[in-house]
């Protein structure tokens, strides 16, 4: 941050910088100091409420099917969605997460064998499916057969919709041919994308634009979805 401000001030650099939290066992992430250039970035507003950073979460697809949740159930008064990178995970309320496993699982095959394991949904993934490669590492095996037998689900956004592939919302357990939905049934009635979730967290705060537009309330902040599954939440700070 007191670097941004340092460079800014001297004309080095727009007054944005964003950090991205890779959501995976590897670490990394990136720090952006400037705009992202991203051309598949769109935008859908945040929900201007205290603590937290809620978003309008309309809808859940699964394999282009939207199923049948009633909205109310991400944007309750007494819970609604929020992007938190300090939670761990993606929690889904129960109205939202049910339908959500059930729908995943009545699309794959039942050689899949269902289970659930420490309260997930799991499958077995038989390594042996077809591939179009029958070579690289084990990651890219296994990721194109998910993308052979698993769905792919789109969380549908005011104004962005977000594609999550399977390798996206599916974890590897310690037993490489297990696999389990990331998202875990929340406990309340908030559902969060957390900062490890399968949906990546990034955060850009600006600070010019909120010298510009400091009397607006409603459009002080964006949510920036990209197709590739990360969420870019734009900051702006005074």
């Amino acid at each position: 941050m007191v670097l941004e401000i340092q460079l800014s001030s001297q004309g080095l650099t727009p007054k944005v910088f964003s950090h991205c939290l890779k959501g995976d066992d590897n670490g990394g992430g990136i720090l952006v100091l400037g705009e992202m250039l991203e051309p598949s970035v769109v935008y859908s507003p945040l929900v201007p409420l205290q603590h937290h950073y809620y978003l309008n979460l309309h809808s859940i697809a699964v394999n282009g099917k939207t199923l049948s949740i009633d909205p109310a159930a991400f944007t309750s008064h007494e819970g609604g969605t929020i992007i938190d990178s300090g939670t761990t995970l993606a929690y889904l309320v129960e109205e939202a997460y049910v339908p959500f496993v059930r729908a995943i699982t009545s699309v794959v095959s039942p050689s899949l064998a269902p289970f659930i394991s420490d309260g997930s949904q799991c499958y077995h993934v038989n390594t042996s499916f077809p591939m179009k490669k029958s070579y690289g590492d084990l990651n890219e095996i296994l990721c194109f057969n998910l993308a052979e037998v698993f769905p792919t689900v789109n969380l549908n956004f005011a104004g962005a919709s977000m594609v999550l592939k399977p390798e996206e919302y599916l974890t590897r357990t310690v037993d490489i041919s297990v696999w389990c939905i990331g998202f875990q049934k929340a406990k309340g009635r908030v559902t969060i994308l957390g900062g490890s979730s399968p949906v990546n967290v990034s955060i850009p705060a600006n600070n010019a634009r909120q010298r510009s537009e400091s009397r607006s309330s409603s459009g002080d902040m964006l949510l920036s979805v990209l197709t590739t599954g990360f969420v870019v939440m734009y900051i702006l700070l005074a």
